[in-house]
């Protein structure tokens, strides 16, 4: 059975390889004059855990863990000859947010409407 600080160190030593600068950074693009560099967030999440059963003496037990990732683009940056600009993409998404909730609740009024 593997012991609980394995695990531990286990799920450190692959965050660590895995969470870097080009992580969030993207790989830069160049055209026109222009070098975009993409920008994201990076979110992760863990846990591990182990236990025996309810006979304590006897050597049966379990342990186990798991993760996730998400990453998320957040916006670029915009590199010319004249300036260096970021550019975000929250305010887009706050926009879709926003009428996806208002369709939907115009949806649901329409539907109760037509009950009545």
């Amino acid at each position: 059975m593997v012991s609980d600080p394995d695990i531990f160190r286990n799920i450190k030593d692959k965050l660590q390889t895995s969470a870097s600068v080009k992580t969030v950074y993207g790989e830069p693009v160049t055209a026109e004059g222009k070098t975009i560099i993409p920008v994201a967030r990076v979110r992760y999440g863990f846990g591990a855990g182990g236990g025996t059963g309810p006979v304590a003496d006897q050597a049966v037990g379990a342990t186990g863990g798991g993760g996730g990732v998400e990453i998320t683009p957040v916006g670029i940056i915009e590199i010319t000859s004249g300036e260096t600009r970021y550019i975000s993409f929250e305010g887009h998404r706050r926009i879709v947010r926003i009428l996806v909730i208002g369709a939907v609740i115009a949806l649901l009024l329409l539907r109760r409407r037509k009950r009545k």
